[in-house]
């Protein structure tokens, strides 16, 4: 049974050799045999798409042997655009589609940052994220500088956010002063939902879809789509000035 959603047709990629995302949506990484690994290298196309339990949301699974693409693309040419390639084939059937990327920031980042048009960037609220955030900003510098791809910042949000900590609060509000660009107003919070829904292999909003956790998603989804109606400029400078935490 498929819960229904705003009407937007989504697909995610799961970019990432962890494979999270393809375990929350019910995916087995350590038993999937052809995941995007094989899309990017040609091996196969759109039969790597899954129906996920959500209604209007398919996705690509990611596994461990994505990994060895680190190694395998490297001394290939047009290296960075391998991902791109594959999505544009896949681009005119979707109102969205997610690149959920890597942590670590390597050739995997930069084919997913090459193949999206947009950047929406989840800030953990604590100061090392804030170090994290200034590396990715650098990299997206590189590519617009390096590859002329220009890349879109969508926004920033906040995650396991808890008002009630001064240092999250901190964060946040020096977040909202020096960032270059839209920081959303939604706030994840901590919450358990969240944080037991990958177990059971499902989103939260199958989970636990009344939990803290399912309504801010639910509410961070509805304010990118009315930021649609809203453009605003991207700003061309991607320094942070001082966090004083």
């Amino acid at each position: 049974m498929s819960i229904p959603t705003a009407g937007r047709k989504t697909l995610l990629v799961d970019f990432d050799p962890q494979a999270n995302a393809s375990s929350a949506l019910g995916g087995k990484p350590l038993e999937t045999t052809y995941s995007i690994y094989h899309g990017i290298l040609g091996l196969a196309s759109t039969e790597l798409i899954r129906k996920s339990p959500v209604e209007n949301f398919h996705f690509i699974p990611s596994a461990p042997h994505l990994a060895g693409a680190l190694v395998e693309l490297v001394s290939l040419p047009n290296r960075e655009y391998f991902l791109r390639q594959f999505l544009n084939q896949l681009r005119h059937f979707y109102d969205y589609i997610l690149i959920d990327l890597p942590p670590s920031l390597n050739l995997l980042t930069v084919n997913g940052l090459m193949a999206a048009d947009e950047v929406l960037i989840p800030v953990q609220a604590e100061y090392y994220s804030l170090e994290g955030l200034g590396q990715l900003l650098e990299s997206i510098n590189l590519i617009q500088n390096n590859l002329n791809h220009r890349l879109k910042i969508t926004g920033a949000f906040l995650t396991m956010y808890d008002r009630r900590e001064r240092l999250n609060r901190d964060v946040a509000k020096n977040l909202r002063r020096y960032s270059p660009f839209m920081v959303l107003e939604t706030e994840i919070p901590r919450n358990v939902s969240l944080a037991e829904a990958p177990s059971f292999s499902k989103p939260v909003i199958l989970y636990d879809p009344e939990s803290s956790g399912a309504r801010a998603y639910e509410k961070l989804a509805r304010e990118i789509i009315n930021q649609e109606k809203n453009e605003k400029p991207t700003a061309l400078n991607y320094g942070f000035g001082n966090f004083n935490i």
